[in-house]
């Protein structure tokens, strides 16, 4: 019974109270912040029990009063309204009991790639990215720019971006993938709709402690930078490449003039990269069912196109379609896609939870 299960997370939040109520604990300020973030984790959930609790009591209350000459109408009309309830709560509940992502809460860093396409896919980059800055200033997030290779023709061969906020996780995780373009480009002269493809990979920011890297893995060069058309942007040695030598990732970093700079965002993508791929190693080995429940799943993967003749945005994990395509991509409205994924992956997790 779901009742039963909420059970113990309240007689948690109580025993944390008492704690956080007690002298010794009061004087810890390490171990107090520790139990308050605990408690706080813990807060939804325990409302929402209480709540559902009071319903399944006043439910039982109101039966009990429907052979009474005076209140039972009274009591009749109380239990259709209390028992509507109830499954709105069940939902809700059985939401908040998933195990949550551990990543949720950090902070994303964001790899965009030109793929198939041209200068179309590269000018599809620049579009699709200033769209999360706008999504980005609607949630309150901050963006800050970590690497990029402008393209000639507009856009960006590649561009990669830290965002700092609440969940920012959470919701960015779904972008990954490859995302289609259908469109005239600017350079069409026979109006023609051209298609182009380009790659969006989500990694969660890490901290130094949760990603060992030994020093004699790295291979470290330094370089001049140079601008998208080979023009030398500076005349000192500040581009930095990072090779990480078990793995073969590479990363480089040209787009600050101190080598420092660099090389310390080089090395905070690097230590993302190696920790996501941990994760998807993680998930090879518990298979296709817990790759498709995260809602990540393969990060090749088509996942939206974007038809602009049509005014059409499709997301192809969940046959979703809308044709406000501007409007989203103009207006930072990515949650009319993101929240339906999100349903759809809770969803998921439910029945597999056998709920």
């Amino acid at each position: 019974m779901l009742a039963e299960k909420l059970t113990p997370f309240i007689t948690r939040y109580n025993e944390l109270s008492d704690l956080l109520s007690a002298p010794d604990i009061a004087s810890d300020i390490k171990k107090m912040t520790e139990l308050s973030k605990e408690q706080s984790a813990l807060q939804e959930i325990v409302d929402k029990a209480k709540t559902y609790q009071q319903v399944l009591q006043d439910i039982s209350d109101n039966k009990e009063m429907l052979g009474d000459p005076e209140l039972g109408e009274l009591a009749k009309e109380e239990l259709k309204e209390l028992e509507l309830q109830v499954p709105l709560l069940e939902e809700e509940i059985k939401v908040l009991l998933m195990p949550r992502d551990p990543n949720d809460d950090r902070n994303t860093i964001i790899e965009m790639r030109a793929g198939t396409g041209g200068d179309e896919a590269a000018i599809f980059v620049g579009d699709l990215f200033n769209a999360y800055l706008r999504y980005a200033d609607v949630k309150g997030w901050s963006v800050e720019l970590m690497s990029s290779s402008p393209s000639d023709s507009g856009g960006y061969k590649e561009i990669i971006a830290l965002i700092k906020g609440e969940n920012v996780y959470s919701r960015m995780k779904y972008e990954g993938g490859t995302h289609r373009v259908q469109r005239v480009p600017a350079t069409e002269s026979q109006g023609r709709v051209h298609t182009s493809a380009i790659t969006v990979a989500i990694m969660a920011e890490v901290d130094d402690v949760e990603v060992d890297i030994d020093t004699n893995d790295l291979k470290i060069d330094v370089m001049r930078s140079s601008g998208c058309g080979g023009q030398s942007v500076n005349t000192t040695d500040s581009a930095v490449r990072i090779t990480h030598l078990p793995t073969g990732i590479v990363v480089t970093n040209q787009d600050q003039k101190s080598q420092h700079k660099n090389r310390d965002k080089a090395m905070k993508v690097l230590k993302a990269r190696l920790y996501d791929l941990q994760m998807q190693e993680a998930m090879e080995k518990e298979g296709a069912a817990r790759k498709d429940q995260v809602g990540t799943g393969d990060r090749s993967g088509r996942i939206r196109t974007y038809n602009y003749p049509q005014n059409r945005i499709s997301d192809h994990r969940i046959t979703l379609t809308l044709y406000r395509l501007n409007e989203i991509m103009t207006g930072g409205l990515l949650d009319e896609i993101i929240d339906p994924l999100i349903a759809d992956t809770q969803a998921k997790n439910i029945e597999a939870a056998g709920f």
